[in-house]
């Protein structure tokens, strides 16, 4: 029996599926590998996973095409998901409200229909710290209404969290939607910003402080979220939803000058106003993922980036 990620090319995907594949597990990655960024970082990823052996099946394809989904249902016994394909980044999503409803919806909602009816025994939901929004209470806490989402990239995850429950009430589908807290380590994505940091501080390029840097992301390793993932998609809960994070913000200054002492250089800093789809802070109360997964982040923020500045070095700079 296997487990099926969606996405499985990108940053968590791809480490979600090496992890798998450690533990021995029959692992079917769907990606349509699209352009969003090179595509050439997506294949390498995957051929991380492929350089450890065991049992991989890719697969390219798009979660929209119902099709093409039913026949991989039908044709492999997959008893897990865990749906991380998605279009991202909060900022990109501002003009794209369509493509991202589209993608992050209508796409999951296929997803979700296909995997009820073939007996899908977990169904793990990848989604976001920013579907709270400017949120009052501190830390964030998934008892949260989350009704007023800053961007389409978190309005249409909230939307997907919303029809998962309604078809955990309708199917008894087993639905864990796991919001990430802003994940950053070694294979990260190009577009966000600890990959930007760094490559802004060596090539001497403008780092841009949104409100002078006094902004509050509560950072969270890679290897931290995979151990939540794995052990969410072991354990049905009937549907939950559960925050994924260290749970100790730090500001976008304190950030910067972590990697300005590992690298060696200080970064070109401008201040520039916060866009309206920046909350003030991201912090996570990650107590329901202590007592229900046992989550345990171990990773703190300066080991983290001291861990993806030494990988960019090896796999960048020889």
């Amino acid at each position: 029996m296997a487990i099926l990620i969606t996405g499985g090319a990108g940053f968590i995907g791809s480490r979600l599926a090496c992890r798998m594949v450690q533990e021995g597990q029959p692992v079917i990655v769907l990606d349509n590998f699209n352009d969003y960024y090179d595509p050439a970082i997506k294949r390498a990823n995957i051929a991380s996973v492929q350089a450890l052996g065991g049992q991989c099946i890719v697969l390219e394809g798009d979660i929209r095409d119902e099709a093409f989904v039913e026949n991989l249902f039908r044709t492999n016994k997959i008893e897990r998901v865990a749906h991380l394909a998605a279009m991202t980044n909060v900022r990109f999503s501002i003009e794209q409200g369509r493509q991202y409803s589209d993608v992050n919806v209508s796409g999951t909602i296929g997803l979700l229909d296909i995997a009820r009816r073939y007996g899908v025994e977990t169904f793990i939901l990848g989604s976001t710290s920013s579907v709270y929004g400017n949120t009052s209470q501190i830390p964030f806490r998934e008892d949260d209404a989350a009704i007023a989402p800053l961007a389409p990239y978190p309005a249409s995850k909230r939307a997907a969290e919303l029809f998962a429950s309604t078809y955990h009430h309708l199917f008894g589908l087993n639905v864990t939607a796991l919001r990430f807290f802003n994940v950053y380590g070694p294979h990260g994505r190009p577009d966000m910003m600890p990959m930007r940091v760094i490559d802004a501080i060596l090539n001497e390029k403008p780092v841009q402080l949104f409100g002078g840097g006094v902004l509050k992301r509560d950072w969270t390793y890679i290897d931290d979220i995979v151990d939540g993932i794995v052990i969410a998609s072991a354990r049905p809960l009937g549907f939950k939803i559960i925050n994924l994070g260290y749970g100790s913000p730090i500001t976008l200054l304190e950030f910067i000058e972590i990697y300005e002492d590992l690298i060696g250089k200080k970064a070109i800093r401008v201040d520039v106003a916060a866009p309206t789809s920046e909350p003030f802070i991201t912090y996570c109360d990650n107590t329901r993922a202590r007592e229900l997964l046992g989550f345990n982040p171990k990773t703190s923020i300066g080991e983290g980036l001291q861990h993806t500045w030494s990988w960019y070095r090896q796999r960048n700079l020889g």
